[in-house]
C-alpha cells in the first residue's frame, strides 16, 4: 500500500513512489521503466557523479533529449546531491555556443552530462563533459546518497531573460513538493490518474507532467516532442492507446488537430478518448474558439466537454498554480478564458503600477488589470546567481511580479489581459500580442498557428510600431497568395486595433523563433527586424506590392501633391503613389469619413459627395474630377456601380446596399476579394444633389441590372444583397436569367423573401432610430427608450433630437450635419415605401442564405419560420449558412473577418 503522508524531499518521493514496482513510466518506443528501476538506474548515476569528484551543491547542465536518458540523469543528480539544470540546443545553432558560454559564467563551471550521441556536439567552451553511460557504469551504493533537507535547492530552471540572457530559476525540494500537493488537491488525482507527456524536458511543465504522477503513485507516458509535433494526431492515438486521464498542451495544438482532423478525420473506431479527465492548456492563451472547436470535433470519440481546463504557471511557480475547472460550464463564450483559482498555498493578489494592492486571493475582486502578484510555498526564492535580478523581481514586501496584466473577478478567478514584456505600446496605448494574433490566426492566408504580433520602433518615431511576421498558408512564392495574406493581415489589423501596421513580414516557419513549448519569442523577431536579418522577408512584401498596385508614381501639380498629403495624413504612411488605390492602400469605412473631411477642408469644398470618393478612389483620378469641378458640391452625376476591390481573375461579385442605401458598409469585406475577384457595391439613387429617388421597386432593379451589364456584359454572375439588399439580389438574378445568363451565386444576408409585412411596421421613428444605430450615433441599449420618446414629436424635431444628442466625435467623424442626416432618413425611407409593396414571385435556381442572431427572437426561430421560405422560390435546395454577429453588426469590425471566409468559401463552392 502507497504511503500517502507527503514526502518532505525528492529522494522521498522517489523512495515512495518506488515501493510499488508495478507502477512507472512508458516510453515513446513502448519500453517501460518502473520506479523501483528508475531509482536503481539513478543510484548508480550518483555513485558515478561521486567517482567524478563532485560535491552536493554543485551544478551539472544535462544535455539529453530522449526523456529515459534524461529522466536517469536528473534524480542521479538528485540522489547525489548535485543540481541539475535541464538545457536543450537552441532552434538557432549560431546561438548554442554563446548559451554554454553564459552558463558556465552563471554557474560556475557546471559539470555537463550528455548521452554519447549528444555530447560530441556539444561546442566546446570549456566545461567539463560527462556522459551518461559513463555514469551508468558505477555500483549503485545507498550509503553514499546524499541526504538533502526542504529548504536545499533541488533544480535549477533555465528561462530567458528581458535582455535575451538565460536566467536560471531556483527551486527547492519544498517548492517541487508543494506545487505538486497543490495540483493533486485541485484537480483531485490519485493513482488511477495515468498521465502524458510530450514536452520537451528542458521546460518546467515535462518536470510537472513527470513528478506529479509519481506524487500520485500513478503511472505515465513520456515521448518526444517530435512524436507528437510531425503528426498532431498522433496525440490522440498515444491519449487513447495508454488509456490517459491527465495530459498538458498549449492551445496552438488544438488548433493543428482541428486542421489536420478537418482535412482527415480519423476513423471512429481508431481512437477511445472517454478515460480522458483533463486535457490542461496553459503555456499561452487559451484562445475559447479554438478550444470549442476541438471539443467539438472529438466528441464523436468519447471526449467530455468538460476536459479542458486552462491554467496558468511559470517556471517560478513549478508550472500549473492556477486552474479553471468551470472553463466548460462558464466560460465557453468568451474569448479567452478566465484561467481559475490558484492551488492550495499560492496567494495572488493584482497591483497597480504604483504598487497599489487592487486585489487580492480571499477578497472581493475588481475588473480593474494590474500586475499579478504572487506569493506561496511553491514560489521561487530568486535566481541563481543573479542577485540583480532576483531584488527586481521581488516586491518589497516579498511577492512575486510575474509580468503579466490581469485581474481577479468576484470570485476570485484569475483573468490575464496580456503580458507586460509582449505587448505593443502605441500612442501611449498598450496592445497585446496575443489578442491580435487570435484574430489573425483566423484568417484562411494565414498558416494556422504561424503568426506573430511584435513591436518595433523604426528610427525616429515617437512611439512602438507594429510588425506582424506570418507564414502564408498558400505557396509563399505564388505573389497573388502573398499578396492576398497582407491585405488580409492588413485589413484584420486596422479593424481589430485600429492602426495599420507599419510592417508586414511574409517569412518562412523556421524563421519565427519559438521556446520550449511552441511558444513564440517575440523579442527576438524584435531584434532580428533590428539586425537587418528580416530583411529579404520586407522586400518580398514591397515586391509583391508593387505588382499589384503598380510602381511608385510621384503626384503631378499642386492638386495632385495636396491630395497626395491629405492620403498620407490619413492613412498614416509617409508617401503615396498617385496611382495607387485609397482602399488597395488600407482605407476602411471609417477612413474615407475622415479623407472627405480632409479633402474638404484642403480644398476649401463645402461638400465632396462619398460616391466622387468611392467612384475615383486615387490621387489623380480624384484630382482630376477635383480641378475640373466635377465631384464637388453640385455633382449630379449618378453611378450606382462602386468598384470597392477591382483586382483578381473570379467571377466578379455584385452586393446590393441594405435598406439605409449606402454601401460603405462593403468597404471592409470587400478587401479581402484582393487578388481573387472584383467586388462592386451598388448603391440607392438619391444621396448626391439633384438625384431623386427611385419611383418603384421595378426601376431600382432595372438601373443596377443595366449597371451590372456595363460592368459584365455576359455571364455566370454573382449577385448578393445584404438585408434588404437581399431582395433586390434575388430580382437582379432572376432577370439576369430571364435575359439567359446564368447566375452561379445568389447571396442572401440575413433576409426572408417576404419583406412587404416589415416594411409595413417600420415607422418614420423606426427608421431614424435604425440609421441612428446604424451609424453608431446611438446605444442599441437606448432605442426603448429613445422610441417612446420621439413618436409623437414632429419628423423634424424627431431627427434634431437625435443629433442634438449624439457624441460630437461621432459626428465629426462621419462629417454629420442635421440637414445631411435629414436627407439620408428620407432615401432609407423611400427604400422602406418601395418594399411596402414588394412581394416576390417566380424562382432563381439556388439561393445561399446567410444567417445571424435576428432582430427579434432566436436564431432558430428566425431560420425555422422567416428564411427557409427562400425554398418556395428555388429550382434547387438551398444552403442555409450560420454566421457570427447580429442583424446590424454582421460586418462590422468584430465580425467582417470570419464572415469574409465563410462568404469566399461559399462563392468558391458555387463558383468553383
Amino acid at each position: 500500500m502507497l504511503d500517502r503522508l507527503p514526502a518532505s524531499t525528492l529522494p522521498k518521493l522517489l523512495d515512495r513512489a518506488a515501493r510499488d514496482t508495478a507502477r512507472g513510466i512508458t516510453f515513446v518506443d513502448g519500453s517501460f521503466l518502473s520506479y523501483a528501476g528508475l531509482r536503481e538506474a539513478a543510484s548508480r548515476i550518483a555513485q558515478g557523479l561521486r567517482d567524478q569528484e563532485t560535491a552536493p551543491g554543485d551544478r551539472a547542465l544535462i544535455v539529453a533529449s530522449d526523456p529515459e536518458d534524461f529522466l536517469r540523469a536528473f534524480w542521479g543528480c538528485v540522489l547525489g546531491g548535485v543540481v541539475p539544470c535541464p538545457v536543450a540546443p537552441p532552434a538557432d545553432p549560431s546561438r548554442w555556443q554563446a548559451q554554454l558560454e553564459h552558463l558556465r559564467t552563471l554557474l560556475g563551471d557546471p559539470l555537463v552530462i550528455s548521452s554519447k550521441a549528444e555530447g560530441g556536439a556539444l561546442p566546446d567552451v570549456g566545461l567539463r563533459e560527462v556522459t551518461l553511460e559513463e555514469l551508468s557504469g558505477a555500483q549503485a551504493g545507498r550509503q553514499q546518497l546524499h541526504t538533502p533537507a526542504p529548504d536545499d535547492l533541488a533544480l535549477l530552471m533555465v528561462t530567458s531573460g528581458s535582455t535575451g540572457l538565460s536566467k536560471a530559476v531556483r527551486l527547492t525540494h519544498a517548492n517541487l513538493l508543494a506545487a505538486q500537493a497543490g495540483k493533486a488537491q485541485a484537480l483531485e488525482l490519485g493513482p488511477a490518474d495515468t498521465s502524458l507527456n510530450w514536452i520537451s524536458t528542458d521546460h518546467i511543465a515535462a518536470i510537472e507532467a513527470h513528478l506529479l504522477p509519481m506524487f500520485n503513485g500513478a503511472d505515465q507516458v513520456m515521448v518526444t516532442p517530435t512524436t507528437v509535433l510531425a503528426d498532431p494526431v498522433e496525440f490522440l492515438r498515444l491519449l487513447a492507446a495508454h488509456r490517459v486521464r491527465v495530459t498538458f498542451t498549449p492551445n496552438f495544438l488544438f488548433g493543428q488537430i482541428n486542421q489536420a482532423l478537418a482535412q482527415r478525420p480519423l476513423p471512429r473506431q481508431e481512437v477511445d478518448l472517454s478515460l480522458v479527465r483533463y486535457v490542461i492548456s496553459g503555456g499561452e492563451a487559451t484562445v475559447t474558439a479554438t478550444a470549442r472547436a476541438f471539443l467539438d470535433a472529438l466528441s464523436p470519440y468519447g471526449l467530455r466537454g468538460d476536459v479542458i481546463v486552462p491554467a496558468f504557471g511559470m517556471t517560478e511557480t513549478c508550472a500549473g498554480s492556477v486552474f479553471n475547472r468551470d472553463f466548460a460550464a462558464r466560460d465557453l463564450e468568451s474569448e479567452f478564458p478566465p484561467l481559475g483559482h490558484p492551488v492550495r498555498g499560492l496567494r495572488i493578489r493584482i497591483a497597480d503600477g504604483d504598487g497599489r494592492v487592487l486585489a487580492a486571493t480571499g477578497r472581493p475582486g475588481t475588473a480593474e488589470p494590474g500586475e499579478v502578484e504572487l506569493s506561496g510555498p511553491m514560489v521561487t526564492e530568486g535566481y541563481f546567481g543573479d542577485e540583480w535580478a532576483t531584488v527586481r523581481a521581488f516586491t518589497p514586501d516579498g511577492w512575486f511580479r510575474t509580468g503579466d496584466l490581469g485581474y481577479l473577478d468576484s470570485d476570485g478567478r484569475l483573468t490575464l489581459v496580456g503580458r507586460t514584456k509582449d505587448s505593443i505600446i502605441v500612442n501611449g496605448v498598450n496592445y497585446h500580442s496575443h489578442d491580435l494574433e487570435a484574430v489573425l490566426d483566423e484568417l484562411g492566408e494565414v498558416r494556422r498557428g504561424q503568426v506573430a504580433a511584435f513591436p518595433i520602433r523604426p528610427e525616429g518615431a515617437d512611439s512602438e510600431q507594429l510588425a506582424i511576421a506570418f507564414v502564408p498558408a498558400g505557396d509563399p512564392d505564388d505573389d497573388a497568395a502573398v499578396y492576398q495574406a497582407v491585405v488580409a493581415i492588413r485589413s484584420s489589423t486596422v479593424m481589430h486595433w485600429g492602426f495599420r501596421p507599419q510592417l508586414i513580414l511574409p517569412v518562412a516557419a523556421a524563421e519565427i523563433p519559438r521556446g520550449n513549448l511552441g511558444k513564440i519569442q517575440r523579442s527576438r523577431l524584435r531584434a532580428a527586424v533590428e539586425a537587418g536579418t528580416l530583411d529579404r522577408a520586407a522586400r518580398r512584401a514591397e515586391e509583391v506590392s508593387t505588382r499589384f498596385l503598380g510602381a511608385h508614381v510621384a503626384p503631378e501639380g499642386e492638386a495632385e501633391t495636396a491630395l497626395a498629403g491629405v492620403f498620407a495624413r490619413v492613412l498614416n504612411t509617409r508617401t503615396v503613389s498617385a496611382t495607387a488605390g485609397f482602399f488597395d492602400l488600407g482605407g476602411t469605412s471609417l477612413d474615407v469619413l475622415r479623407l472627405k473631411l480632409e479633402i474638404q477642408t484642403e480644398f476649401g469644398i463645402d461638400d465632396v459627395p462619398m460616391a466622387t470618393l468611392l467612384q475615383a478612389p486615387t490621387v489623380r483620378a480624384l484630382a482630376a474630377r477635383l480641378t475640373a469641378g466635377h465631384g464637388a458640391d453640385g455633382d449630379s452625376t449618378y453611378d450606382p456601380l462602386v468598384p470597392l476591390q477591382v483586382t483578381g481573375d473570379g467571377t466578379p461579385l455584385f452586393c446590393v446596399h441594405p435598406g439605409l442605401g449606402e454601401v460603405l458598409v462593403f468597404i471592409n469585406l470587400a478587401k479581402y476579394f484582393t487578388g481573387e475577384r472584383p467586388f462592386h457595391a451598388l448603391r440607392a439613387r438619391g444621396f448626391g444633389r439633384g438625384e431623386t429617388h427611385f419611383g418603384s421597386f421595378d426601376e431600382m432593379v432595372t438601373t443596377y441590372v443595366e449597371a451590372i451589364r456595363r460592368t459584365q456584359p455576359s455571364g455566370p454572375y454573382a449577385v448578393a444583397g445584404y438585408s434588404y439588399g437581399g431582395a433586390v439580389a434575388f430580382e437582379i438574378a432572376k432577370r439576369l436569367e430571364a435575359d439567359g445568363d446564368e447566375v452561379g451565386f445568389v447571396g442572401i444576408f440575413n433576409l426572408p423573401p417576404r419583406i412587404a409585412d416589415r416594411m409595413n411596421e417600420i415607422t418614420f421613428t423606426d427608421g431614424a432610430i435604425n440609421l441612428a444605430l446604424f451609424l453608431e450615433l446611438i446605444d442599441a441599449a437606448d432605442i426603448e427608450e429613445l422610441t417612446a420618446t420621439l413618436r409623437n414629436l414632429p419628423e423634424a424635431d424627431q431627427l434634431a433630437h437625435l443629433i442634438r444628442h449624439a457624441p460630437k466625435r461621432r459626428l465629426t467623424e462621419l462629417d454629420l450635419t442635421l440637414q445631411r442626416f435629414t436627407d439620408w432618413v428620407h432615401l432609407a425611407q423611400n427604400m422602406v415605401h418601395l418594399g411596402r409593396t414588394y412581394e416576390p414571385t417566380g424562382t432563381v435556381e439556388q439561393v445561399r442564405v446567410f444567417y445571424c442572431t435576428p432582430l427579434r427572437g432566436t436564431k432558430q426561430e428566425w431560420l425555422d419560420d422567416q428564411l427557409r421560405h427562400w425554398d418556395d422560390f428555388t429550382r434547387r435546395p438551398n444552403t442555409y449558412v450560420e454566421v457570427n454577429g447580429e442583424h446590424y453588426t454582421l460586418m462590422s469590425p468584430q465580425h467582417v473577418h470570419t464572415f469574409q471566409a465563410t462568404l469566399r468559401n461559399e462563392l468558391a463552392r458555387a463558383l468553383g
